[in-house]
């Protein structure tokens, strides 16, 4: 296999480096990045996470994988300053991975991992907007024509617009106020499910798990993996590098104000969804409170309002993760003499942009399998990149005495997350392998 391009102390400047990753935001700009990155309609699947581990289960795994997830982001942010302070700022996951760990294959596994969560997030962003709008339009129009797939199709010409937005920092205000649509759609989610739970019509609750051990067990795993993939990013290097340096310390003050986020939003929906809903709590909390047959059980203006703020925030978030594709591509295809919107530069951006949009509703509507590709997603890309990874180039670049404290809890995490990731893969796997009868091409509704 070719060897990737040596890291110097000072390397040419690209047009991916110069044109995506611009340094210049401060540290709250990281922060409504980072915000964007995890704190999404993802969030609505945790009832249905809970289905698969229950109560106390449920509540455990999130918060230690919540602590995990903080200390994993904290040591990255050490691990690039520490780059910095040495002269070797790294603004891209894979290039920082090979450089610590000294292994030219480490730079074309992170870049593959980096690719399929990008990708699989894109695609998942796409379909649930898609699905959004289908939700609103299937409750205004009972009897309408239009299915899934349309609606995909209208996503995606709007993030093809969207897609042109040149560089990461420039997302800065759209993501703040996506942090500020993330609040408000959990408000008014959490406001729906106790509406739900006090009224007349609020369903019979059950929390009992599947009868079946081993369905347990394979059930645990894949909500364990969906958990993985709602904490991750992937993109923490990416994400730091669009911080004007010095960017020490800066980074962790971005990630006060994501948790802060994360703990106002998380357990508020999954508690409030669970508690209502028990084990019939779909993979999109909402489609609970607005049923197929019969009538909503929660006001329609509250509801209305919640799934537009989703759509909106959708848009961001297909935004942020798209990102690195768009830094490889500028850094391919782009010439850095030229001016970023130079014709030279301008024609391939819409292009090879377009392109990677248009491959990614085609996806999801080909694909409509949201709550398993989440849980993919989350034991193949999220768990090495962000509970494997950051700990063993902590170990490598600060070098804890092996008798130390945080040595040890940082090899425990390796090792247990790897195990985790394999049986969440195992089983997430097998789940998409089940639901694979209820698959149909382009089919109008999102599998369960």
């Amino acid at each position: 296999m070719a060897q990737p391009p040596p890291f110097e102390v000072e390397q040419p400047p690209d047009a991916g480096a110069e044109f995506v990753l611009q340094s210049k935001g401060k540290w709250w700009h990281a922060g409504f990045h980072l915000t964007t990155a995890i704190v999404g309609p993802t969030i609505l699947t945790l009832p249905y996470v809970f289905r698969g581990l229950g109560w106390i289960l449920g509540c455990l795994c999130l918060t230690v994988m919540g602590i995990v997830t903080f200390y994993s982001y904290y040591l990255m942010s050490k691990v690039l300053d520490h780059c910095e302070k040495a002269g070797r700022r790294h603004i891209r996951f894979r290039e920082l991975a090979a450089d610590v760990l000294g292994s030219g294959w480490m730079f074309y596994f992170v870049i593959f991992i980096q690719t399929a969560i990008n990708t699989g997030v894109s695609i998942g962003a796409i379909l649930l907007a898609g699905d959004c709008i289908e939700i609103m339009y299937s409750n205004l129009s009972t009897n309408g024509s239009l299915k899934l797939y349309h609606f995909i199709a209208i996503v995606t010409v709007v993030m093809i617009f969207l897609s042109q937005l040149p560089s990461f920092h420039s997302l800065r205000h759209i993501n703040f106020a996506s942090l500020v649509l993330s609040l408000a759609y959990s408000f008014f989610t959490v406001a729906a499910c106790i509406i739900a739970g006090l009224s007349k019509k609020a369903p019979e609750r059950d929390y009992s798990l599947e009868a079946s051990e081993s369905v347990r067990v394979f059930n645990a795993f894949t909500s364990i993996s969906i958990i993985a993939a709602i904490y991750g990013n992937g993109i923490l290097p990416e994400i730091q590098a669009t911080l004007a340096p010095p960017a020490t310390g800066k980074m962790v003050k971005g990630l006060l104000m994501c948790y802060t986020v994360i703990f106002i939003t998380f357990y508020a929906t999954a508690i409030s969804g669970y508690y209502v809903f028990g084990n019939k709590s779909n993979s999109n909390i909402l489609k609970n409170l607005l049923p197929d047959v019969g009538p909503a059980l929660a006001p329609t203006a509250i509801l209305g309002l919640a799934i537009f703020f989703v759509l909106l925030q959708l848009f961001a978030i297909g935004l942020v993760y798209s990102q690195v594709a768009y830094d490889i591509m500028e850094k391919q295809a782009a010439d850095v003499k030229q001016g970023m919107f130079s014709k030279r530069n301008l024609i391939p951006r819409i292009i090879l942009r377009t392109f990677y949009v248009i491959f990614c509703g085609t996806m999801a509507a080909m694909l409509p399998f949201f709550g398993d590709i989440n849980g993919v997603v989350g034991a193949i890309g999220f768990i090495p990149l962000d509970f494997i990874l950051p700990m063993l180039l902590y170990n490598m670049t600060h070098k804890p005495l092996k008798s130390s404290l945080t040595y040890w809890i940082n090899i425990s995490i390796i090792v247990i997350f790897t195990g985790v990731g394999i049986l969440g893969a195992f089983s997430s796997v097998r789940k998409l392998v089940l639901d694979a009868h209820q698959f149909k091409l382009f089919s109008s509704d999102v599998v369960d």
